[in-house]
């Protein structure tokens, strides 16, 4: 598969781009986004084979490849409908609609109706965010494991950790106040 090219752009047409990589172009289905005939561009690739074609999906950063990976996996979307998705609205905003249970704003997307809307809040909520900017506090199995590895027994380890709050995001200073709270 191919993962990526890096060349100059040689055409741009409304939903596709013409890409020069050494003398070979590369016509990329892709959504324009300040590009300009002539200027050197990096494109992340998805190739997408059916049985009478072959297809390149391109898109500007790897968030955004991300997302429409995810978006395949959805039953009822195709890479067309996935890149119409992309092409009106920001990676953020489709993720906080998704995650925030938002059908309305899901409803808008072009080819989305209420019921494929519904299937892709359902297929990918909570897949595309990561479990460390949910949880802004300190990993508290580390602390845990730290504190343990001091000498200190499961139950007081337990009763000390219970009383940190999620703003503890330092694993030094937060292991220092368990610590101060240990000796008392």
């Amino acid at each position: 598969m191919i993962g990526f090219l890096r060349g100059i752009v040689f055409a741009i047409g409304l939903d596709y781009i013409l890409l020069d990589v050494n003398n070979v172009g590369y016509r990329i289905n892709f959504v324009n986004r300040n590009l300009k005939v002539g200027q050197e561009a990096l494109i992340y690739t998805y190739q997408n084979v059916k049985e009478d074609e072959i297809s390149l999906f391109g898109f500007s950063t790897l968030a955004e490849y991300d997302l429409f990976v995810k978006l395949l996996s959805v039953k009822g979307l195709g890479p067309k409908t996935s890149m119409n998705i992309l092409a009106v609205s920001s990676v953020e905003a489709i993720v906080n609609a998704i995650e925030q249970d938002d059908v309305a704003f899901m409803k808008r997307m072009p080819g989305v109706g209420a019921k494929t809307a519904s299937q892709i809040i359902l297929d990918l909520k909570g897949k595309l965010v990561s479990k460390q900017t949910e949880n802004s506090g300190v990993d508290r199995s580390e602390l845990k494991s730290a504190l343990k590895s001091l000498g200190y027994k499961q139950i007081e380890i337990d009763s000390v950790v219970a009383k940190l709050s999620d703003d503890d995001t330092d694993l030094s200073s937060t292991l220092r106040k368990c610590l101060a709270m240990l000796a008392k």
